[in-house]
């Protein structure tokens, strides 16, 4: 009696591939970027590049986060307490820069 090892590979793979799609499901957030919670009552999620953290009109959010939230985000996420259509005014200039 042999091993069938080729089989075993291709069973493992498969597994692995599925594995691989469903975690990429649950969180899809692609590298290079984070989620952001962001609105007065309702909340709403945007995806937005990590390059803006770092950009003085978003730290200003970001101070204004802290202030409010402090480290404890009713969202889970990093929620920033701003109108919904200033946040999308300002990564619109921030994208075109």
């Amino acid at each position: 009696m042999g091993i069938r090892l080729p089989s075993i590979l291709l069973n493992a793979k498969q597994i692995l591939k599925t594995q691989a799609l469903s975690t990429r499901n649950q969180s899809d957030v692609p590298k290079g970027h984070i989620a952001v919670y962001v609105g007065e009552i309702q909340k709403k999620r945007f995806v937005v590049p990590i390059s803006y953290l770092k950009h003085p009109f978003f730290v200003d959010l970001l101070n204004r986060s802290e202030e409010e939230f402090g480290f404890r985000h009713p969202m889970g996420g990093l929620t920033i307490p701003c109108r919904e259509d200033a946040f999308i005014n300002l990564t619109a200039r921030l994208h075109r820069s």
